[in-house]
């Protein structure tokens, strides 16, 4: 299959190459330069030069704070730029995969939330992602819509510290105490093992909403304190609310995704966020302690 992967230099388009041609998929990446999404000229003319059979939107507007202010931005990428692809792909035939966030939930429950489960965003950049999902829906019936959690991998275009695991890693080694919230509970998750449950995926016409992530959940103070571990580090790790860490934007404060529909389509769970840290670390080449 001809894949075409939007977003080619960021963590999870870094993890999805590789799998995909290991399944015997002809992958063409772009990058942001090459294909704005918030332009449909840019996207058809792309569509129409690579003839696709597939396209997987790994793009998007991630940086959260700074979406409380530039609302427009966010929703140009996340949400009326995805819109936009999916129609370009449905008048073409062509399959879609959509990345999405858990932070198109409001974590005011103690469960795990599902596909069923209704969204209800608390920040600009969850607002803008839902309204991606929702464009994509309504737009491409040949599509799949793909929520994950708390993606860290390596980038083929950025350092390496461009990730929630480096900059731990990083701030670590300056001395410093760190401060890192307790009271947020989600799943980070291995782009790695992301990956390849998306490439298994994307082989199937099983479309439609899915949660995929590493499994299990914790809050981020506990996942620091497993990387410091895992490194042989020693640091002073400080928890904090998340009110007194005082981010722009508001997180959900649990927001652990289950999916009801992944092992219908022949998808088996996802290792354990432990796992996906070890594999982690496994790339990086470095023993772990």
């Amino acid at each position: 299959m001809k894949v075409l992967l939007i977003g080619a230099k960021g963590q999870l388009a870094t993890a999805l190459r590789p799998r995909l041609e290991a399944a015997g998929h002809q992958v063409a990446g772009l990058t942001h330069e090459e294909c704005d999404l918030a332009s449909p000229a840019a996207v058809s003319r792309q569509l129409d030069a690579h003839t696709p059979e597939a396209v997987i939107n790994a793009a998007a507007y991630n940086q959260v704070d700074r979406s409380e202010t530039a609302i427009e931005e966010a929703f140009a990428v996340n949400g009326y730029g995805p819109g936009g692809l999916a129609t370009a792909c449905a008048a073409r035939r062509i399959a879609l995969m959509h990345v999405s966030t858990n932070y198109v939930f409001d974590g005011r429950r103690d469960r795990p939330y599902d596909e069923a489960d209704g969204p209800n965003p608390l920040s600009v950049y969850g607002l803008s992602k839902l309204a991606g999902e929702r464009l994509v829906q309504a737009h491409a019936s040949r599509s799949f819509i793909v929520r994950t959690t708390g993606l860290y991998g390596r980038h083929a275009g950025r350092k390496a510290g461009e990730n929630f695991v480096e900059r731990i890693l990083t701030a670590a080694s300056n001395g410093a105490p760190l401060r890192v919230v307790n009271d947020q509970i989600a799943t980070p998750t291995y782009t790695g093992h992301l990956a390849e449950a998306m490439a298994r995926l994307l082989a199937t016409t099983a479309y439609g909403l899915y949660h995929l992530t590493n499994s299990g959940g914790c809050s981020w103070w506990e996942f620091t304190r497993a990387i410091l571990d895992r490194a042989g580090v020693r640091a002073e790790v400080q928890p904090v609310s998340s009110e007194a860490f005082g981010s722009a934007a508001l997180r959900p404060a649990f927001s652990v995704l289950v999916s009801r529909r992944s092992a219908g389509a022949g998808l088996p769970p996802l290792p354990t966020w432990q796992e996906g840290l070890d594999a982690y670390f496994r790339e990086r080449g470095e023993r772990l302690h």
